[in-house]
């Protein structure tokens, strides 16, 4: 199997760990706000906007990578 063909899995693992690791911060964040720190876990929720934002387009472009 050419290296070409690993890139949409590689991808495709990249952003399940993205995900993942999306998921555990907002745990945390979540547990920080209820200990009276909701500065912090508002800034944390606005820098995983970002990869919420990302989402769509990461996800169009592994399925456009599967066609090729």
């Amino acid at each position: 199997m050419p290296n070409s063909d690993l890139l949409p899995s590689l991808l495709f693992k990249r952003n399940e760990n993205q995900l993942a690791l999306e998921a555990a911060i907002l745990e945390l964040s979540n547990r920080v706000e209820v200990h009276d720190s909701a500065d912090v876990a508002d800034n944390v929720r606005c820098a995983l906007d970002t990869i919420d934002k990302n989402e769509e387009f990461i996800k169009l472009t592994l399925a456009a990578s599967k066609q090729f």
